[in-house]
């Protein structure tokens, strides 16, 4: 839990980077990193859920990923079916509501139908939704947002940032507060790009893989030291 009177974010934002580089650093295989980066993802969200904050988003694939090897792909499909399915009951043991954004494009059926079984249920688990951001991109997601706007026969002039808001992905799921990435680089990657407008921003050089839930500890004190303005 987090300390008296210290602020947690609503919001938390990880992009899960570095988990190839810890394979290679240990000697290991790319799928023994990208696993080892799953079970620190189920470590960090709960430690974040039971610090406070009410959303995580995870980016664990995004739209420029296909361009991975087709074994690399094929093994990261497996491990998103493994959350999906078979480890589904952990999200619905620890109460957490669990959400999927992105792009319909190039996912198989089977994946498409689990991602609908596991929202299904854990729709009224009210501990703290986690939003997969899985064939993710940014950009898309506004234009997809547009694309919307534009169909439903919107004019001009009601065209505003709430109006884009409402039909993003999941548009129930607020702004990012805190973003986190790990593994040292320091750009955004086409992350959440409407959501992290006035996010804090927090880069660490530790691989995913690496993260424990003593970090989740170390970035919620990190972020209540920030004064946020949100250009005031």
């Amino acid at each position: 839990m987090a300390k008296n009177n210290q602020e947690v974010p609503n919001h938390i934002g990880y992009i899960i980077d570095g988990n190839r580089r810890w394979a290679k650093m240990h000697g290991l295989p790319t799928y023994e990193g990208h696993l080892a980066g799953y079970n620190a993802i189920q470590e960090v969200v709960k430690a974040s859920f039971d610090a406070g904050a009410k959303y995580v988003s995870a980016y664990i694939f995004s739209t420029e990923n296909w361009k991975r090897s087709e074994d690399e792909v094929g093994k990261l499909m497996g491990l998103v079916l493994k959350l999906l399915t078979s480890d589904l009951h952990v999200f619905e043991e620890n109460n957490t509501k669990l959400i999927v954004l992105g792009s319909k494009e190039n996912v198989s059926e089977k994946i498409q139908k689990a991602i609908a079984e596991a929202e299904a249920r854990t729709a009224n688990n009210t501990g703290g939704t986690l939003a997969i951001c899985f064939n993710y991109g940014g950009q898309i997601e506004i234009a997809d947002a547009v694309k919307k706007i534009v169909q439903s026969g919107a004019r001009i002039g009601e065209i505003t940032p709430e109006l884009i808001e409402q039909n993003l992905y999941a548009p129930e799921v607020p702004p990012i507060d805190l973003l986190v990435r790990s593994s040292g680089e320091q750009r955004l990657s086409n992350f959440m790009l409407w959501r992290a407008a006035y996010s804090e921003l927090l880069f660490l050089e530790k691989l995913w893989p690496d993260m424990t839930k003593d970090d989740v500890t170390a970035i919620i004190e990190e972020y209540s030291r920030r004064g946020r303005r949100f250009g005031g």
